[in-house]
């Protein structure tokens, strides 16, 4: 007997399947078109039927996570690989009092990873299981040392899958402030080989804790006859700088010399690029917080999320990587979800070729992460 769940999920294979989407990075491979704004104009109007779908973390989840002893956590930004698609959390606790606010608690990690080949966004995600530690609970994957104002914990920023291996980028937190403001030391990437379980660090590759690149939000562009390029959109510690954009060649990922950031258009309207990151220029001026940006199919535009502080969850229509953008559209309003941030997409999660989005979605009380989904209306 095919159920009606059986059905949803064929039409989206079918979907996912003529889009081209083969996973390899939080984005996937395509033609020039996510690069020439020639002749485009802005499409998306406003946002429809925003609807919280499911709780995918806790013990109240679809998940129960809390077998994973994962009571509380945050985050949660995705990256496909293969038919796999992991959730990458940030600091996840394993004992909580009941009706706790924001993070805090006992068995503390300060990352975690559930992976999935749930590929029907329409009643939630379910996780297939955690990367586990030898006691069978989620496991801390890049440790730190959990000391305030010298390293207070690791959070990976996002994931992708490129060279046949896992990456995960990462900011090293030393202090915690004000709401919306920490402090970092350093962004940095690290590297598994063996879908997750251990993960080597990648020293050899920072950022300053001062600089406009730690926290990412990357996509594979792939372009007839060229090497794949991963692409970065890039924010500072906390919640109020702007967007810049670097680059750079799948094979190169591990070498510093090789990215390049974007510092503006020259004479002929085309990008230019500087392998100086003092160079770069910023696409985005606003107050972002935890981006998201994933090329979206039924527009045919970039499609950027994020938290305005003050404001909620806002989305942003750009014609190429680097713009120009669109004014701030509301998606997710604050007045409705207080304490809302972690505004994460993923191109495997669509429905209509891309008129309905679906994305998770952290909410500091009770400090866990939602699946919503919204209609882009032109």
């Amino acid at each position: 007997m095919v159920t009606l769940k059986t059905r949803k999920w064929l039409a989206l294979a079918a979907s996912v399947l003529f889009a081209g989407m083969t996973a390899c990075a939080s984005g996937e491979n395509s033609g020039n078109d996510m690069l020439e704004a020639g002749g485009k104009t802005f499409l998306l109007k406003e946002i429809a039927d925003l609807k919280q779908v499911a709780q995918l973390t806790g013990k109240d989840s679809i998940n129960k996570t809390d077998r994973y002893g994962l009571y509380g956590t945050d985050l949660g930004s995705m990256f496909n690989s293969g038919d796999k698609t992991y959730f990458v959390f940030g600091d996840s606790f394993g004992e909580r009092p009941e009706g706790m606010t924001g993070a805090g608690g006992g068995y503390w990690r300060s990352n975690t990873m559930a992976y999935t080949t749930d590929q029907d966004p329409t009643d939630g995600i379910t996780f297939d299981g955690m990367i586990k530690d030898e006691l069978n609970l989620a496991k801390e994957l890049l440790p730190s040392k959990k000391i305030d104002f010298d390293e207070m914990t690791v959070i990976p920023t996002h994931g992708l899958y490129a060279n046949g291996a896992m990456y995960l980028y990462y900011m090293s937190v030393n202090h915690w402030g004000d709401p919306g403001q920490w402090d970092a030391n350093y962004a940095s990437i690290a590297k598994s080989a063996d879908e997750g379980k251990t993960w080597t660090l990648q020293d050899n590759l920072k950022w300053p804790g001062d600089s406009n690149f730690i926290q990412v939000s990357p996509y594979r562009i792939k372009t007839d006859g060229q090497e794949a390029e991963i692409y970065y959109w890039c924010i500072p510690s906390g919640r109020f700088g702007g967007v810049k954009l670097m680059k750079v060649k799948e094979s190169s990922i591990e070498d510093p010399a090789q990215y390049e950031y974007f510092t503006g258009l020259d004479g002929n309207d085309a990008p230019a690029w500087s392998t100086k990151m003092s160079d770069a220029g910023l696409v985005v001026d606003d107050s972002v917080g935890e981006l998201s940006v994933v090329w979206n199919p039924y527009l045919k535009r970039w499609l950027m999320t994020y938290l305005k502080e003050g404001r909620g969850i806002v989305i942003r229509e750009g014609l190429t990587p680097w713009g120009p953008w669109n004014e701030a559209i509301d998606l997710v309003k604050a007045a409705d979800y207080p304490g809302l941030y972690g505004p994460f997409m993923n191109t495997r999660y669509l429905e209509e070729d891309g008129k309905t989005i679906y994305f998770g979605l952290s909410l500091w009380d009770p400090y866990n992460v939602f699946w919503f989904k919204a209609s882009l209306i032109k």
